[in-house]
């Protein structure tokens, strides 16, 4: 476990008063059933598959933002093969990430949220099957916000939802740089869980606070708690 920044300091962070999670990868691993989707859109249009580990690496926006560019004028066929395929196997392939369950715990005294770029009907349907839902005072997914992470207006809305002002005592957990910048963007804490090894590595990820696993945040807010 360790709480480093980029540039090689530390910035301050306050003891949480609420904590927002991203999902796919930080509490959820559903990268699977993603996977299998996102190949049969590009089979629909000719284009090679992408394996799980790319397909994680590369879902860094929402849809609606990476989607024109990779398949142009006709993305709005993808996006319904897409979904048609995600829809009929979603659940099946959700499951906790190692240590999220405890991290949900042990954050349980303060108010709960999740910002995803991750369509909103599948994040509460995955909340629910999990028997999170009840945990979280706002699940904000893509197109929820007037934009996407990594703009700020995702984490702003789940606290206007919440009743809660942005400010440094908000911790916002992700494990990629672009749930960093939207962190930043916010004005909140950006927590990095994992190693951002597909944004090239920690450093590159810019987090005020880093853990190696969910089970380290989970101890850390445990003591906090």
């Amino acid at each position: 476990m360790s709480a480093g920044s980029g540039g090689g300091g530390f910035r301050p962070a306050p003891r949480p008063s609420v904590v927002l999670w991203d999902w796919d990868n930080t509490l959820v691993d559903a990268w699977a059933g993603i996977a299998a989707a996102m190949n049969a859109a590009l089979g629909t249009f000719g284009l090679p598959p992408w394996t799980v580990h790319q397909t994680r690496a590369r879902a860094r926006l929402s849809l609606r933002e990476a989607f024109p560019a990779l398949f142009g004028p006709d993305w709005q066929r993808a996006r319904d093969v897409f979904y048609q395929v995600l829809s009929a196997g979603h659940l099946a392939h959700v499951a906790p990430m190692p240590g999220a369950a405890a991290a949900l715990e042990a954050a349980a005294i303060w108010p709960q949220g999740v910002v995803s770029n991750k369509n909103p009907e599948y994040l509460r349907a995955g909340a629910t099957h999990l028997g999170w839902h009840a945990r979280f005072g706002a699940i904000i997914g893509a197109g929820d916000a007037a934009a996407d992470k990594p703009a700020a207006a995702p984490i702003l809305l789940a606290l206007s939802r919440l009743g809660l002002p942005a400010g440094r005592e908000v911790w916002y957990a992700g494990d990629t740089a672009t749930d960093m910048l939207a962190a930043r963007a916010a004005g909140v804490t950006a927590v990095l869980v994992g190693d951002a090894a597909d944004d090239g590595g920690v450093a590159a990820a810019d987090p005020d606070l880093q853990f190696s696993d969910a089970y380290s945040l989970a101890e850390r807010l445990r003591m906090l708690a």
